[in-house]
């Protein structure tokens, strides 16, 4: 384990076979890209040098770098995972630190898009570089072939190219290039590394301008706007058709090019039309814009600046505005009245073919997009999952191109082409009047370059749920919940609610689950693969019931989570959940009732119940007493632990990654995190089988509480908010509430302490006042038609 507690830097160091281990790392080159790099790599717990030049004039020769470091410690999106990551990385630069690289595994070249300036580095990286050490660029346009020219053969056997997307923590996909002279070695070294260390999803791409996702992704960009300039369209019926009907985030075009800055796409575009064969499809979408030209001149270059195709216009009330690509004038955002979209509804033949304005748009560019996906195959990648897998993670599709292609045929695709006067892709024929994929004796299958279909690959240590459902039915299921059997005697449970909100429906699956695995099965795991592991309670419910009055059920709710979460602490069996993204509120106390947790990095876990009204009454409020008592390293006595765990839930606390949900103690000490999504199911199956031999339930928990006199000093402390305006009216009631709950109640006292039973009915008692106080329930309001708290 390292520092930061994850798992799976000891993976890599130990890395399967022969392969030498990348213990140390070097990231050259300070910018964003640079600096984002170094930062995943402290993440996963491994040392990274960051170098960059020297500073004309600079009293500190080191101040680009450190000054890249002090930018990661504030960035948000946070860059680094937690505090401990921030000291692996030592800043320093290439005129007086170069040799230091001779100590690091794998050296990674993050400068300038400048040929020359990267050649001449290389020459200095082999001069004082370990043999065999390796040698990466994250290019995304130059060719490795341009990069290795003149360098070394040992050079050239340890280089590849590693493309990382940015932001490097939050982007899953890195694309491997390889060269002929290129060692397998080196490959492996760094695919393993990349996967299981800074939990990437490696797609080996063919040395081709622009590799697979930005190849294509930039085509699809370029054909949408130049489209929409054709055709006249808003920019927001644009964002409307290139956007959920095919999967695609709901920014479409013109919002993800704000996103990423408009004043990338000239450089981009310049440099994939100097390095594509005159024939490429690209050159033709690749015109002048005027209109852009004059937005990025006049700093309209996206969300970094003062807007971009859209923009908030503070003057007028924060309106936001959309600019009009016929006049260039920006005016109020209108929402589009589209007929295409409400005719095909998800028939995405009738999109493409209706006969109006929007259907020829969304042919021009998803028509374009899909036969140059399909022309790529061979060329940018050797298979249908690469292409496929670059667009889902470099571009947030839902689904790849080959996927659409299968959801439309691909016979009528041919046919659509053909008509449209385009060439048709060889590709569209592999599959002979078939998908691309198919389900085939309980496995996913994928056609290749020979027309074939073989089994989908899966890396060794992946479990995927989505697989396990080809095997045949869940073992339970309700409306909102299921249980499938992964195998070696392990169940998993999964959410499958709106949100994976927590509702009756999955209580009552809970209590089932519990007798079903006492029975069959060894263990269980808590997982699913939604975007978030759950975002609590279902609020929809809770507000009707209140509106009609309905308290009994509301309490009985209350009751029935305590009693299932303590069932589930207490089954014969162990019981490890696994989240990732959101999981917040009930979600968070089911992961403090599991005898043990194999967190994705990515996971954000808190108690918000404060932020609507509202106290953890689900067992968190007596799990955080007790782990700040027993694991939080604070002074003896019963009040730090009380204060700490009031200073967490008062603020409606959410951990921004797992290795920070850790120090705050939503996780334990001896919880694992496993940095790569697509692992973490075998992860936590593998921990839960660890716990099986000789497992005994935990002991309840016995709590020394302060009493009254430790909730008049909270509520002194809460005072003192109060009157500086950082806490509003209802977060004296709510706060005070929760003091209550938390110092022990009105007959605690330290030399009586309270059993769990105690804590959980002062927890039940008092969220039972506080769901009918109109404070709360505006709050309830607020955040079902916002998702905003609301600061009453």
């Amino acid at each position: 384990m390292s520092a930061l507690g994850t798992v799976v830097p000891d993976v890599a160091a130990a890395a399967a076979g022969d392969l030498p281990p990348i213990a140390r790392v070097a990231v050259i080159g300070a910018g964003t890209m640079g600096a984002g790099i170094a930062a995943q790599v402290a993440n996963a717990g491994i040392p990274v040098l960051l170098l960059d030049i020297v500073p004309d004039g600079a009293a500190d020769r080191d101040a680009i770098a450190k000054g890249a470091l002090e930018r990661l410690k504030k960035a948000e999106p946070a860059a680094l995972m937690s505090r401990a990551a921030a000291r692996l990385i030592s800043p320093g630069n290439i005129e007086d630190h170069l040799d230091r690289i001779a100590g690091c595994d794998w050296i990674i070249e993050a400068v300038i898009e400048r040929i020359d300036i990267k050649r001449a580095l290389y020459a200095r990286i082999d001069a004082v570089r370990r043999p065999g050490s390796v040698v990466s660029s994250n290019t995304s346009t130059i060719p490795l072939a341009h990069l290795v020219e003149g360098q070394s053969a040992a050079f050239a056997a340890d280089f590849c190219v590693t493309h990382f997307f940015n932001p490097p923590r939050y982007m899953r996909l890195l694309e491997l290039v390889g060269g002929p002279a290129t060692s397998p070695v080196a490959l492996e070294r760094v695919r393993r590394f990349a996967d299981l260390a800074l939990g990437k999803s490696v797609v080996a791409a063919k040395d081709r301008p622009g590799f697979i996702a930005n190849r294509l992704g930039v085509y699809w960009l370029q054909a949408a706007v130049v489209e929409a300039f054709e055709l006249g369209l808003d920019i927001e019926a644009a964002d409307a058709i290139i956007g959920r009907p095919f999967g695609i985030p709901k920014t479409g075009v013109f919002g993800l090019l704000d996103l990423v800055g408009l004043d990338l796409m000239p450089h981009v575009n310049a440099s994939l039309a100097a390095a594509l064969p005159a024939e490429d499809p690209f050159h033709e979408m690749n015109r002048p814009l005027p209109l852009v030209e004059q937005l990025i001149a006049t700093g309209y270059t996206g969300r970094k600046g003062k807007g971009g195709f859209y923009r908030i216009n503070r003057e007028a009330g924060k309106r936001k505005e959309a600019v009009d690509l016929a006049s260039g004038e920006f005016r109020p955002t209108r929402k589009p009245e589209i007929d295409a979209l409400s005719v095909a509804g998800r028939d995405l033949r009738k999109l493409l073919s209706h006969d109006s304005v929007h259907g020829r748009y969304a042919w021009a560019v998803m028509g374009r997009t899909l036969t140059y996906a399909a022309a790529l195959l061979g060329d940018a990648a050797d298979t249908v999952e690469a292409i496929d897998e670059a667009m889902r993670l470099g571009y947030n599709w839902k689904f790849g191109p080959f996927e659409l292609i299968d959801r439309l045929g691909a016979e009528w695709l041919a046919e659509r082409i053909a008509a449209s006067g385009w060439a048709v892709p060889a590709a569209l024929q592999l599959a002979g009047g078939r998908t691309f994929y198919r389900v085939e004796a309980a496995h996913r299958e994928v056609v290749g370059l020979d027309g074939a279909y073989r089994r989908l690959p899966r890396p060794p240590g992946v479990l995927l749920l989505e697989d396990v459902k080809l095997a045949g039915p869940p073992r339970l299921k309700n409306g909102s919940a299921a249980v499938w059997d992964i195998g070696d005697g392990v169940a998993c449970f999964e959410f499958t609610s709106k949100m994976n909100s927590l509702d009756p429906d999955i209580m009552d699956l809970l209590g089932k689950t519990i007798r079903l695995v006492k029975k069959e099965f060894k263990a269980l795991v808590i997982y699913n693969e939604g975007t978030h592991f759950s975002a609590g309670a279902n609020l929809g419910l809770a507000l009707f019931a209140a509106n009609i009055a309905a308290w009994t059920e509301i309490e009985q709710l209350v009751a029935a989570g305590q009693q299932t979460y303590r069932a589930l602490k207490y089954a014969p069996f162990p019981v490890v959940g696994a989240p990732s993204g959101m999981a917040v509120g009930g979600g968070c106390e089911i992961l403090l009732h599991c005898d043990a947790v194999q967190a994705h990095a990515e996971s954000y876990i808190g108690l918000v119940e404060v932020g609507v009204g509202l106290i953890p009454a689900w067992g968190g409020c007596k799990e955080m007493l007790h782990r700040w008592s027993t694991l939080g390293g604070l002074p003896h006595g019963p009040m730090p632990p009380v204060a700490r765990a009031f200073e967490i839930l008062g603020t409606a606390t959410v951990a921004k990654s797992a290795a920070e949900a850790k120090e705050l103690l939503f996780l334990r000490p001896t919880d694992g995190i496993t940095m790569n999504r697509a692992r973490l199911l075998a992860d936590a199956k593998a921990k839960a089988l660890s716990l099986v031999e000789g497992y005994t339930p935990p002991t309840p928990p016995v709590l020394t509480l302060p009493g009254p006199s430790g909730r008049v000093a909270l509520e002194m402390a809460l005072r003192g908010l109060g009157q500086q305006g950082k806490a509003t009216a209802h977060d004296m009631v709510v706060c005070g509430a929760l003091a209550e709950v938390l110092s022990g109640g009105a007959d605690a006292d330290i030399l009586a302490p309270l059993s769990e039973d105690a804590v959980l009915e002062l927890e039940r008692t008092t969220f039972n006042r506080l769901v009918r106080h109109p404070g709360t329930l505006d709050r309830i309001e607020a955040m079902l038609l916002t998702g905003k708290p609301l600061r009453n």
